[in-house]
């Protein structure tokens, strides 16, 4: 393990191959920590507990679990339903030992736009979270149908005001639908749960369907794109505001799918050094997770 790096970690989704073969090469390259993709835990050969199994003897500390989707503002049947899958996943996040589920905001046309019924769901959601000792980290996706800034997410989850409910801050979409950076200000760091890292190589993403498509086939890592600067305004007022949780490289790439693990993850090795021993070197004391890590 690369102490310098503690705080960041790597999303399966990044790496090809078999869950034991991810969870190896993040190790290797000195990571403590993995954000889960249902998709790997419920895809291994050995089912659901052979993938626990791997995910215990690997050593590395589970981020979070993810992802729940289009669950909030439906009604009958359809709100039926989703319940039954949210439950599903919080089961599957406990077993990991995951103490957060990420739950995305909906982009479902069946879905009300009412804030108020949004809130309500988000609610429920995390009152179902509680005797599995799951938190619940919301995140406004950038072609969400009504919540697609950060800044409107924060509000739904202050205003559901569950203890088990926060915000997951995610850099792609904040840059993608230029949100300014200003309202981060105003969150309370106790209330965001996770911040999940990654950039890309274009400035703008006017359009949902350019959002999409770059999202689930070409991130990149922080520090190799065009938004180095503003990836890292965004962790130092995260820094400021007093922010003390995970950080995770969430680098959906086609390109690194066909890489050598091992490169893939040197990559993200080098943009958490770039992340802890540059930008948040700093004249001023550094986050205690930071501070903790080095010799």
């Amino acid at each position: 393990m690369d102490r310098r790096i503690a705080g960041f970690g790597m999303d399966t989704i990044t790496l090809a191959g078999p869950l034991e073969a991810k969870l190896a090469a993040m190790r290797e390259a000195g990571f403590e920590q993995v954000m889960l993709s249902a998709r790997d835990v419920v895809g291994h050969p050995g089912g659901v507990k052979a993938a626990v199994e791997a995910v215990r003897a690997s050593g590395l500390r589970a981020t979070g679990f993810q992802v729940l989707r289009d669950f909030e503002g439906l009604s009958g049947h359809l709100h039926g339903y989703k319940v039954d899958i949210a439950k599903g996943m919080l089961r599957m996040c406990a077993e990991l030992g995951s103490r957060v589920l990420l739950a995305c905001s909906s982009t479902s046309r069946h879905a009300s736009q009412d804030p108020q019924d949004i809130a309500r769901d988000l609610r429920k959601l995390a009152t179902l979270a509680v005797p599995l000792g799951v938190r619940v980290a919301y995140e406004g996706l950038s072609w969400g149908r009504t919540i697609n800034e950060y800044t409107t997410a924060w509000d739904v989850v202050s205003a559901a005001d569950h203890p088990s409910l926060g915000l997951a801050l995610d850099s792609f979409h904040i840059f993608a639908a230029g949100t300014p950076l200003d309202g981060i200000e105003l969150l309370d760091p106790a209330r965001v749960f996770l911040v999940q890292l990654s950039d890309f190589m274009w400035n703008e993403t006017p359009t949902f369907e350019e959002r999409i498509t770059t999202a689930r086939t070409f991130r990149v890592f922080p520090g190799e794109g065009v938004h180095s600067e503003a990836l890292a305004d965004l962790v130092l007022r995260l820094d400021a505001l007093g922010y003390a949780g995970d950080y995770s490289f969430e680098v959906f790439n086609d390109d690194y799918q066909q890489l050598p693990l091992d490169m893939v993850a040197g990559r993200a090795h080098r943009s958490a050094l770039w992340l802890a021993e540059t930008v948040l070197r700093v004249p001023r004391p550094l986050p205690g997770w930071v501070r903790a890590a080095r010799p």
